[in-house]
């Protein structure tokens, strides 16, 4: 056998494997999301931090197939995650952002259609989602503007749904 050829083989099974796993969860997913309505951007989403896993996956299983030293990795990793903190510190809100999207994705009762009032003393909202993003929402309101609003401020304001939309809960 050629010096690498096992490599070669163990690395084109495990990108098989792979590409199989991702079919097989997007099929179970995309079947899940229909059951409970979700709008096309949140697959998107979804879909996109599926991908991201399986190639974090696939990447650690390569290196460790091609014998890459774990302290070189430890180094190439450390280094990445520094800079991503130092980043991501300047800008906190950008992760807030994320995990506030996420939150509402899964576990928020707002939904994109719905009905919904902010309730802010200073600038109180009234409209139709008509938007959900990995930022922000968007808010058609009764005057026909659009409105954007951060996600981390949605999770912080009390929020009132349109009793059409109670049954989603």
């Amino acid at each position: 056998m050629e010096p690498y050829q096992l490599q070669i083989i163990q690395t084109l099974a495990v990108i098989i494997s792979l590409v199989a796993i991702k079919f097989l969860l997007r099929g179970i997913i995309n079947k899940f999301m229909n059951k409970l309505h979700f709008a096309l951007e949140r697959k998107r989403i979804i879909s996109k931090i599926i991908n991201f896993f399986i190639l974090i996956v696939a990447v650690v299983l390569i290196t460790a197939i091609w014998g890459v030293k774990s302290q070189e990795v430890t180094i190439f990793i450390s280094s990445i995650l520094t800079i991503l903190g130092v980043a991501f510190f300047a800008q906190w809100s950008i992760l807030s952002n994320i995990s506030s999207s996420l939150i509402l994705f899964f576990n928020h009762p707002v939904r994109i259609g719905s009905q919904i009032k902010i309730l802010d003393k200073e600038y109180p909202i009234e409209g139709v989602v008509v938007n959900i993003s990995l930022f922000f929402m968007y808010i058609k309101t009764t005057e026909g503007q659009l409105v954007s609003i951060p996600n981390t401020i949605v999770l912080q304001k009390t929020i009132s749904l349109d009793s059409e939309n109670m049954d989603e809960i």
